[in-house]
């Protein structure tokens, strides 16, 4: 008998999909997390981290961040200090377990902690690479194109920091630039700047031109990652940034950076205990600068290639440090930065995909509350991918919906048309229940094909970053700037030229 022939899908109307998605808001984790050790084995990863910071101890290479630990009863050496275990216990008890991460627009405000999960995007990479251009110096005009896909869509829930480096603009004083930025193009949580001590000071200042000194006072508009230097070392500029930071009632998020068989052991168990350690140290420190500091503990933890000293991303023994890491910041009752999407690959491939997966399903699986880099990374954070960051929107749809759980509202069980309409060998194609929910019963990546191979073909035969190529320049077209109170806008300005100024003075003069 001949085929049938397969009749053409119509895609949705766009602006269906622009109404479903416009209703998301911040994602709820309704899954259990998965835990791989049992209550046992994680004190004895709890007692060894608090014999790394009682007997070998952290470095902390910043005068004034000794002052503060000695005044809080540390003991510091040659640089190093040494924490009581039961004084880390009594510093991390002041640390909240949940808080809220203000925008300039109240309805985009982001909750940190309990089942809340929120999703950044990429931050940090001198590069840029798209389909059209190939790869390339990122510039600040890269910086506004990433920041606009970032306001647009609803799967990234704050506009990040250093997106992608405005490497035109003088590092003197860049980082006004990208301050300006975000607050004048996105009113999403952002993160701000926290380089140093003194780049930090000026997020801090501009923070409270555009939303008041009260406001700043008494709420937490920034977000700043304090890089731990592993093995065991938190450095001045780090310091500086904390102190800041958390003298300013912003939060500080304490991140580990290991790279196991080299900044930390090759074992898992090394690893995980170092990393803890780490992260206990700076929230600890965090509290002793002022007392209730919102803090997330952070886990950026991968693998070396040992034949090649490249970083592994994806690793298997990465997803296991992380489960063990979430189970540990749930267990101090600290929220969790999880692993995002990323990705040694240096273009969108099968290699990038695979990772990219790999790195950030698990993250799914911990009960994550920030997940940094959740969008665009590719060359191992050295370049950010214009269609890489659509393709990993869809995940972060998917994400969405996975975390949603089960529903169990009645009509979920739709006995109507079981018992009712539908008998058997019938189908469930024109169900009154599949006709109630055809719309959004199902999450539909529309970077995705699912065609026969016949319309896809008679479709141009695109590829997945093809797609996403004709996407991301949909997306920036369909931007719009939000509102910004002119005075306010000058007042920035005004500071900027004032800061430019005294910055370029200081360097001409060093």
């Amino acid at each position: 008998m001949p085929r049938a022939k397969r009749r053409r899908r119509q895609r949705p109307d766009p602006a269906v999909n622009r109404e479903k998605v416009a209703k998301i808001t911040q994602p709820l984790m309704n899954l259990p997390p998965y835990e791989v050790v049992d209550a046992e084995r994680l004190q004895l990863i709890h007692e060894k981290s608090m014999q790394i910071l009682e007997e070998g101890g952290i470095a902390f290479l910043y005068d004034e961040a000794q002052e503060i630990l000695r005044a809080h009863g540390v003991k510091v050496e040659n640089d190093v200090a040494y924490f009581d275990r039961e004084l880390v216990m009594a510093y991390l008890a002041q640390a909240p377990s949940t808080f809220t991460w203000s925008a300039a627009n109240p309805e985009r405000d982001v909750q940190i902690g309990g089942k809340h999960v929120c999703f950044a995007p990429v931050v940090g990479p001198p590069f840029v690479t798209d389909l059209d251009y190939g790869r390339r110096v990122s510039t600040h005009q890269d910086l506004l194109n990433f920041l606009k896909l970032t306001q647009v869509t609803p799967y990234l829930h704050c506009s990040g920091s250093e997106i992608v480096v405005s490497t035109d603009i003088p590092i003197a004083h860049r980082h006004l630039e990208l301050m300006y930025a975000h607050l004048t193009h996105t009113d999403k949580p952002m993160m701000g700047v926290y380089h140093t001590g003194m780049i930090a000071q000026d997020s801090i200042e501009m923070a409270r031109l555009a939303f008041g000194k009260a406001e700043m006072d008494t709420r937490h508009y920034l977000h700043g990652i304090v890089n731990v230097s592993s093995p065991r070392r938190l450095d001045d500029r780090m310091l500086s940034m904390l102190i800041v930071y958390a003298r300013s009632n912003q939060i500080i998020n304490v991140t580990p950076f290991i790279l196991s068989g080299a900044m930390g052991p090759v074992s898992i168990l090394g690893t995980v205990a170092q990393l803890n350690a780490e992260a206990l140290a700076g929230i600890v420190f965090a509290q002793m600068v002022k007392s209730g500091t919102p803090c997330i503990y952070g886990s950026f933890q991968s693998v070396i290639d040992l034949q090649s000293g490249a970083p592994v991303l994806g690793a298997p023994e990465s997803q296991i440090a992380l489960y063990l890491s979430g189970q540990l910041a749930r267990h101090y009752g600290i929220p969790f930065r999880a692993a995002g999407a990323y990705a040694s690959a240096k273009i969108i491939d099968a290699q990038g995909a695979y990772e990219s997966v790999l790195s950030m399903m698990p993250s799914m699986l911990v009960q994550p509350h920030f997940v940094l880099h959740a969008a665009g990374w590719l060359e191992s954070g050295l370049s950010a991918g214009y269609e890489k960051f659509v393709l990993d929107l869809e995940l972060l749809g998917m994400y969405h919906t996975y975390m949603k759980g089960i529903n169990w509202d009645e009509d979920e069980w739709a006995m109507e048309a079981i018992l009712n309409e539908i008998p058997p060998g019938g189908h469930h194609l024109g169900s009154s229940h599949t006709m109630r929910h055809y719309k959004t019963a199902f999450y539909r990546a529309d970077l995705f094909d699912y065609d026969s191979g016949e319309t896809w073909q008679s479709n141009g035969a695109q590829d997945a970053a093809q797609r996403a190529n004709k996407k991301y320049k949909e997306m920036l077209k369909s931007y719009e700037q939000p509102h910004l109170d002119p005075a306010k806008g000058e007042a920035l300005r005004a500071y900027i030229k004032r800061r430019k100024e005294t910055l370029n003075a200081r360097a001409i003069v060093g």
